[in-house]
């Protein structure tokens, strides 16, 4: 047996977040037991992901078009605003939501030295004033960031007109909202209240 193969394939999985040096050995002894099939579709699947996936134009989600179903096909005039297009998969558990996104890939965070000029604001003001947006969601994760950039954002939206409210704390503070069951999430979003 080449160990040198097998440990590269180890490497590999340990790449990805949250895979120790156990559940990547146990991944890799799965892709070599398992039929060549399996691996042939596991590795063609990976390749078509990062060729076709990209982000939507309009709210910055991953998509396999130019404007994802959501932007397409759903209320303009209430946009949840999230860090990152992983956090609208956590969103969409609740099912009663029927308004759009907006994904700014970030947020402020003066230690990692990423400011307002960083994030998709910009982007986010043209869609309001634009769109005839009524509502924005802050929907970013209940932290020190996340906080400091809902604030930051509604302080810019209010001579807009435009009504600005914050997930209710259903979510614990310092959590990542991605974790966050389906019950939580629509509590959250149920809850909500404006940010003045």
């Amino acid at each position: 047996m080449d160990e040198d193969i097998i440990e590269k394939l180890i490497e590999q999985f340990r790449t990805l977040p949250g895979v120790g040096y156990k559940t990547a050995q146990r991944y890799a002894f799965s892709i070599i037991e398992g039929k060549r099939e399996r691996a042939e579709r596991f590795s063609a699947a990976i390749l078509e992901a990062k060729e076709k996936i990209g982000f939507c134009k309009i709210c910055g989600n991953f998509t396999d078009k130019e404007i994802c179903p959501i932007c397409q096909n759903r209320n303009r005039k209430v946009v949840c605003v999230v860090k990152e297009p992983k956090d609208i998969l956590a969103m969409e558990k609740v099912k009663t939501y029927d308004g759009v996104y907006h994904v700014l890939f970030g947020t402020i965070s003066p230690l990692e030295r990423r400011g307002p000029e960083d994030l998709k604001i910009k982007e986010l003001l043209k869609r309001v004033s634009e769109d005839g947006v009524e509502e924005v969601i802050m929907a970013t994760n209940p932290d020190v960031e996340g906080d400091a950039t809902a604030l930051y954002i509604a302080r810019l939206l209010s001579p807009l007109g435009v009504k600005v409210t914050r997930l209710a704390q259903g979510v614990s503070m310092g959590s990542e909202l991605e974790y966050a069951d389906e019950i939580t999430l629509s509590k959250a979003m149920d809850g909500r209240q404006e940010i003045k």
